[in-house]
């Protein structure tokens, strides 16, 4: 219970302040205990943060599952620029998390910047492989060129990627239409010829 709770504040208070701005003291006084305790469930304050985005990446991906059995039965193109729309914006997480993760991943600790980037790396392996399986199929039924699908995954991650930071520039309804604009043009650059003109996203 206790590690819990020291893992919910520190994940508040990462959140707001960084890995930096956070002493193990201030944790500590949010749980109400001493910081010595904190020893007694985490090594370091590193292995308390690697702990905490462990977790927001377990939840991340336990979203990813059940936004994907929900769509299973979806066209191609709803399937994928779902995932975009939804990962992009909000990585399926809550506000807390996502702001944790924003900052983690935007301006990672120095001193984990490597062992961050593998373990988030990692957390992406289920996707890929649900990611191949959905362009492999609209490659099979003819709706996509035929392109090795590892390369149009690598390709889906830049454009996903790139709508994420997008959200830091523009407001809302300004990233809505951006990311509609370039899903348009990258849907037509993978598009088959003869599919050119069928489309599922309005």
């Amino acid at each position: 219970m206790t590690a819990r709770k020291i893992k919910q504040a520190a994940l508040q208070l990462f959140a707001r302040s960084g890995y930096d701005g956070v002493p193990l003291s201030e944790i500590a006084k949010a749980v109400g205990i001493k910081t010595p305790s904190l020893y007694a469930h985490f090594k370091s304050k590193d292995d308390l943060f690697l702990s905490v985005f462990e977790d927001v990446l377990h939840e991340h991906n336990e979203r990813m599952t059940e936004l994907l059995e929900r769509l299973r039965e979806k066209p191609v193109e709803s399937r994928l620029y779902t995932i975009l729309r939804d990962t992009s914006q909000t990585y399926l997480l809550s506000e807390e998390h996502m702001t944790f993760l924003k900052r983690t991943l935007l301006f990672p600790p120095a001193s984990m910047q490597e062992t961050l980037q593998t373990k988030f790396a990692a957390s992406e392996t289920r996707l890929t492989e649900l990611l191949t399986g959905i362009f492999t199929e609209g490659i099979e039924s003819g709706l996509l060129r035929r392109e090795r699908p590892e390369d149009l995954v690598t390709s889906f991650y830049c454009l996903l990627d790139g709508t994420f930071i997008q959200q830091f520039y523009y407001e809302r309804d300004d990233w809505e239409q951006r990311l509609q604009t370039v899903w348009r043009i990258f849907w037509q650059g993978l598009t088959h010829p003869d599919q050119m003109h069928n489309t599922t996203i309005s």
